[in-house]
């Protein structure tokens, strides 16, 4: 296990995880706040009403929980996670009468092809071992009609672009190029695919066809 799945295992960090190490990271490396990324999250999933939704990579369920929150009748939001100490924390501050948490690995769901209205993964797909074996196994889960998104890292196409690949590797965080998810959505048949590129971050998001 390399040190930043180490680092994201460890009972301290889901401590503190959402109160303060990933909105400052997250600040640091997109210029945008928690709050802005959760209210994007729920306009890019389109939630509302009886969807179900799964969180992949959930952490403490900081997410999950806001994500619950959108819905009504019978929604729920699944969140899953392979951090035993986040999953903890999910269950202590997270927990709610519409939101649920799994242990499971992201490169194999235990879940039924199209299960799901809506499925997510916000800042965690560069630290997920085959991370394109986790994003195909999200498309497959997805309903017809449904929506994915996902934030991950970006590699701009310059001498700095190529600093953060290098640093990244080092500690095993995964930078990936501009066209790794837009053209992977696309060959699995997914459309309205968007892109959008704060600083550091990727935040692309798309649609199964209905049909």
């Amino acid at each position: 296990m390399n040190l930043a799945r180490k680092t994201m295992n460890a009972p301290a960090l889901a401590a503190v995880y959402e109160r303060a190490w990933r909105p400052a990271l997250f600040y640091l490396a997109s210029g945008r706040t928690t709050a802005s990324d959760r209210r994007d999250a729920v306009t890019a999933l389109r939630l509302g009403g009886a969807q179900k939704v799964l969180d992949i990579a959930c952490g403490p369920g900081n997410f999950t929980r806001y994500l619950s929150e959108a819905l009504s009748g019978e929604g729920y939001a699944i969140g899953v996670d392979y951090s035993e100490p986040m999953l903890a924390r999910a269950v202590a501050d997270n927990a709610g009468p519409r939101v649920g948490y799994l242990r499971g690995d992201a490169r194999r769901l235990p879940f039924a092809d199209g299960t799901f209205d809506a499925v997510c993964c916000f800042g965690a797909l560069y630290l997920i071992p085959d991370p394109l074996v986790a994003a195909r196994e999200m498309i497959r889960v997805l309903a017809p009609g449904g929506r994915i998104a996902i934030t991950t890292s970006h590699r701009a196409a310059n001498p700095i672009g190529e600093m953060s690949r290098v640093v990244g590797g080092l500690s095993g965080l995964r930078v990936f190029g501009a066209r790794t998810f837009p053209a992977l959505f696309a060959e699995e048949g997914l459309v309205e695919i968007d892109q959008r590129v704060h600083r550091l971050l990727q935040y692309v998001s798309a649609t199964k066809p209905a049909h």
